[in-house]
């Protein structure tokens, strides 16, 4: 297999090692057994399969099915040992993707925390001292380290979108429905969704829809024109920690300086809803879920789990048919509201609470955090949250709320909320080069001219128009000449979703020490290629040999198949 995957692994297991998180992990499968899977990936491509997601790593909530290692919801005395992939992990692994482990999670994805679990609280990937945001907790966390470059986690509640927001990434609640919730241990059934974690916005995009099930649901219509962005007015939104309430209203400003337009919203119907969800008859349904397990009564129940569970046995179910009407005022009031809105702006939680704080105040910590995300999926609404800055040294994030089937719609809306990436390249794109107009095309900019750090090689490959593949290598690599671009995150997802086989995007170490996202090759397809190492870049060589054959750039547009690196 390649060496980029192998480095990606063993880089994976030595960060582990020095983060000194075993809170995050409930499995932690061996290197070497992910080390094999990358060798039979290797044979994978050779074959021609196309795998999107080759040699990405996995982490995937303890409370979704992994074959070959226990599923316990996060309670030892609950596990089973699965038979199969849930299809959400079936198909990520189907594109290439490694699962390294199963992660920590609030205990049968009951709360909003991260705290509560027989395996330890996890501690915020920032700040040590604070909740790392549940029930997803050790998804999240796995992929602000750096561990994981995706993870899965579920969310009834919030729970794909307070741990994202605690932790400065990304994350995506989709349309009930859209992904399957088959092999997942469930909280609520009928309204618990399969989430998706990554670091940027076009990676979990690419995943969530190599997870979705196609639907023929329409997307609801939209009369053209800006975005149109629903906000609350100030004193609707709550109590907020010191300065939350300003980098809310400055992200609003955001949005409006990036063309759309806002208007306010009557908050009010959904947070009626959100209270309903917990405070109401609908927390039954977790009961329905685990609530005979819990009765027998385990030593490893966490306390407060427990409780909630244990309460929902003895509500009443005219109370449950009392709640479902209300609800379905709420729901219609909050349509109305929305109007013509293409989205909901909110923060994704009125503040990130410290260990002690949640251990002082448990159920209350728990239910502040659910004032903006309770009522999405009693709604059915979909969501995205994504990173909106610092408050005081600490990852603010805000969310996106919209119609069912509007997933794509709101992850271009989040787009413009999304700080620009930096790319690398070192070949078909570099300035003069006949793929460069697609950076153009695509927002880019040149920030400098540098070069790699000395481990990698360079080959060159036998395509239309002429490229070069970027390898890295253990030994003999040598510094490549690399242009460093900036690029609209939406950009880099264009770029993504048409990357052709076998280019690759992955890490590229720079010779300055930092890192950027930048074009590879994978290992195989440079056999019996000139290598072309000696020149230190791709235009030295070219400017040296038949292809630098004068050229005329096309014009630009679009990538549709970006084949250089």
């Amino acid at each position: 297999m390649s060496t980029p995957v192998l480095a990606r692994i063993r880089a994976a297991y030595a960060r582990i090692e020095a983060v000194d998180r075993p809170e995050i992990w409930i499995g932690l499968r061996p290197q070497d057994d992910l080390e094999e899977e990358a060798q039979t990936l290797g044979t994978r491509l050779a074959a021609g399969e196309l795998l999107p997601l080759a040699g990405r790593l996995l982490a995937v909530k303890g409370n979704i099915d992994v074959a070959g290692l226990p599923t316990t919801a996060g309670c030892p005395s609950y596990a089973y040992e699965p038979a199969a992939d849930a299809p959400a992990v079936a198909r990520l692994r189907a594109a290439g993707a490694l699962v390294i482990g199963t992660t920590n999670l609030d205990q049968f994805a009951t709360g909003l925390v991260g705290t509560r679990s027989p395996y330890g609280a996890v501690r915020g990937a920032h700040a040590p001292d604070r909740v790392s945001g549940g029930s997803s907790s050790g998804s999240a966390v796995a992929v602000a380290l750096g561990i994981a470059d995706l993870a899965l986690g579920t969310d009834t509640a919030g729970s794909g979108r307070v741990p994202a927001a605690f932790n400065g990434i990304v994350g995506l609640k989709p349309t009930r429905g859209l992904v399957p919730t088959d092999g997942v241990v469930p909280a609520c059934a009928s309204l618990d969704c399969v989430t998706v974690f990554a670091r940027t916005l076009p990676e979990a995009e690419q995943a969530l829809a190599l997870m979705a099930t196609p639907t023929p649901a329409p997307v609801p219509a939209r009369v053209p024109g800006p975005w149109r962005i629903a906000v609350p007015p100030t004193d609707q939104l709550g109590e907020l920690d010191p300065g939350w309430a300003e980098a809310y209203a400055a992200t609003a400003e955001r949005l409006r300086a990036a063309g759309a337009v806002l208007h306010h919203i009557d908050l009010s119907p959904f947070t009626e809803a959100a209270a309903m969800l917990y405070a109401g008859a609908f927390v039954a349904e977790r009961y329905t879920a685990v609530g005979e397990f819990v009765d027998s009564g385990p030593a490893d129940l966490d306390p407060t789990v427990a409780g909630i569970i244990t309460a929902a046995r003895d509500i009443p179910a005219h109370r449950l048919f009392a709640d479902r009407d209300r609800l379905a005022e709420l729901r219609d009031a909050a349509e109305t509201a929305l109007g013509d809105a293409d989205a909901l702006l909110l923060p994704t939680a009125p503040g990130h609470p410290t260990l002690a704080e949640v251990a002082a105040d448990p159920l209350g910590a728990n239910a502040r955090l659910g004032r903006f995300t309770n009522s999405t999926n009693l709604f059915d609404l979909c969501a995205v949250a994504v990173p909106a800055g610092e408050v005081s040294g600490l990852p603010f994030g805000v969310m996106l709320i919209g119609p069912a089937h509007t997933d794509e719609r709101l992850a271009r809306i989040a787009a413009l909320l999304t700080p620009p990436v930096r790319i690398a390249v070192a070949g078909a794109h570099l300035t003069g080069e006949p793929l460069n107009p697609q950076l153009l095309v695509l927002g880019a900019r040149l920030i400098r001219t540098t070069t790699t750090a000395p481990v990698y090689r360079l080959h060159a490959l036998a395509t239309t128009p002429p490229k070069p593949g970027l390898v890295r290598t253990d030994e003999g690599g040598a510094a490549i000449e690399t242009e460093i671009w900036q690029l609209p995150a939406e950009g880099l997802g264009i770029l993504t979703a048409a990357l052709p086989h076998p280019m690759v995007l992955g890490r590229v170490d720079l010779s300055d020490g930092t890192t950027a996202v930048g074009f590879l090759c994978e290992p195989y397809a440079v056999e019996g290629s000139k290598d072309i190492t000696e020149y230190a870049g791709w235009r030295a060589y070219r400017a040296t040999s038949p292809a630098g054959r004068p050229h005329t750039p096309p014009t630009p547009s679009a990538p549709s198949s970006p084949s250089g690196v």
